[in-house]
């Protein structure tokens, strides 16, 4: 019964909204190991986050071993000198919590939610991930299998699921973005143990690595037991993130990919800034725009009056080297991508032609508000917040000040970045078709 509450609590409270009037406040300070910690103490509810970021995405890995950082994040589930196989899992569960992971180009995030009266349980699983993890070929062979079988369900089967592998091969020729991050299974299956250890040993350390935690916690008690469990962890060779600068695209590719679809597909991408530019951040405004609900231009124009598309969005794809502004949709019945691409680029020109209305302004900037709270209405969402704008900007008090920086971007701001980045020589352009629709060969 006692455990069934704690599960309760911890459901109900992480779906809570925490409308904080004032500032998040948060400690910050770094082990002599290079750790970065980030402390939150929130007594609302008997929950705690524990989150460990690494600055370390596929953008890290080398040609030819693609896929590293993705499958660590797998792999590092595996177990430790002192956690059986499995029990990862195990122990958290029990214990009322929650646990998962995930991994992009620029960064590997882990987390466990769990009740207040447990959080040294996540402290002391993160510390034996960052030390302790057994990497052998048991665990490796295992988990090369879970892989193949998450490429097959999101890419492979997956209609129009292979369209970031086919825009990011396309929009990047020098930087290791050029490939997304579940990688090359050839890769991976070539990859002999020595590898996956010595890309353990280079990028999970501690000087690589943000622990953050938010709720339910006493900051000196928790300071204690986190110098318990980490300061002792040795600290690694400086990681030195990639240094390739891509060059401008240089004009717009084009490619059509015969897919298992039913109804044509229509993307395009183009080429922006980091999202730490001042620009990325009219870009995102001007994402809002184009298909931020049902009211916006592209879905009133698309979906409501032409019905040329049954789906249609555009949104920025943040990097921390320069990501895509991405459009997407999927054309209706008896409609054809030609269709959707004249109305979208007619939809951008007129971003870059004629400054939004003031209605337009300010429902933009209420849904980024909403947006923007919601997404630290969660424990562990400020605790990843705080997390990501230390490792990407250095700031992590960029949880409390971001908001101003949307309120600074103007109307002519937006038509500035549109004229700037959405143009056709900056964009790679996919057209899906069935597989049926593929011209044979003579």
């Amino acid at each position: 019964m006692n455990r069934l509450w704690l599960v309760l609590v911890l459901v109900a409270s992480t779906s809570i909204a925490f409308a904080q009037k004032g500032k998040i406040k948060f400690e910050e300070y770094d082990l002599d190991n290079g750790l970065h910690v980030i402390l939150h103490q929130d007594n609302t509810t008997p929950i705690v986050a524990v989150t460990v970021s690494y600055h370390v995405g596929s953008k890290n890995e080398e040609v030819g071993r693609t896929g590293f950082a993705h499958f660590f994040e797998h792999l590092l589930f595996e177990g430790s000198e002192n956690i059986e196989r499995g029990e990862f899992d195990t122990y958290v569960t029990e214990a009322g919590g929650a646990l998962n992971a995930n991994t992009s180009q620029d960064r590997t995030f882990y987390y466990e939610v769990l009740p207040s009266n447990e959080y040294k349980l996540g402290l002391w699983l993160e510390s034996e991930r960052m030390l302790h993890a057994v990497i052998n070929e048991e665990g490796v062979e295992t988990q090369r299998e879970v892989v193949k079988e998450e490429k097959r369900q999101r890419m492979d089967n997956q209609p129009y699921g292979s369209f970031l592998y086919e825009m990011f091969s396309r929009a990047y020729t020098v930087h290791p973005y050029r490939w997304i991050p579940i990688g090359s299974m050839e890769d991976l299956n070539a990859a002999q143990i020595d590898e996956f250890r010595a890309f353990y040993k280079k990028f999970y350390v501690p000087n690589n690595a943000c622990l953050s935690i938010a709720g339910d916690i006493d900051i000196k008690e928790t300071k204690e037991y986190i110098e318990k469990y980490f300061g002792s962890i040795p600290r690694g060779a400086d990681v030195v993130q990639p240094t390739e600068v891509e060059p401008p695209l240089g004009g717009e590719k084009r490619a059509t990919i015969y897919d298992n679809v039913q109804l044509p597909g229509f993307m395009m991408g183009y080429r922006v800034p980091p999202y730490t530019s001042a620009d990325f951040y009219a870009l995102e405004m001007a994402g809002y725009v184009l298909s931020n609900g049902q009211s916006s231009r592209l879905n009133k124009k698309l979906v409501e009056e032409d019905q040329s598309a049954l789906f249609v969005g555009a949104f920025p794809f943040p990097l921390e080297d320069g990501g895509l502004f991405v459009t997407f949709s999927i054309a209706n019945m008896g409609k054809s991508t030609s269709d959707l691409e004249t109305t979208i680029d007619a939809e951008i020109e007129r971003l870059q032609t004629e400054l939004i209305s003031d209605s337009e302004y300010e429902k933009i900037m209420n849904q980024i508000e909403n947006d923007f709270v919601s997404s630290n209405g969660k424990i562990s969402g400020i605790a990843e917040s705080l997390s990501d704008y230390y490792m990407y900007y250095g700031d992590a008090n960029l949880i409390n000040t971001e908001l101003e920086l949307y309120k600074k971007v103007t109307k002519e701001d937006i038509m500035r970045v549109a004229k700037q980045y959405l143009v056709k020589d900056n964009r790679v352009v996919l057209e899906y078709l069935p597989k049926s629709e593929e011209p044979t060969e003579n």
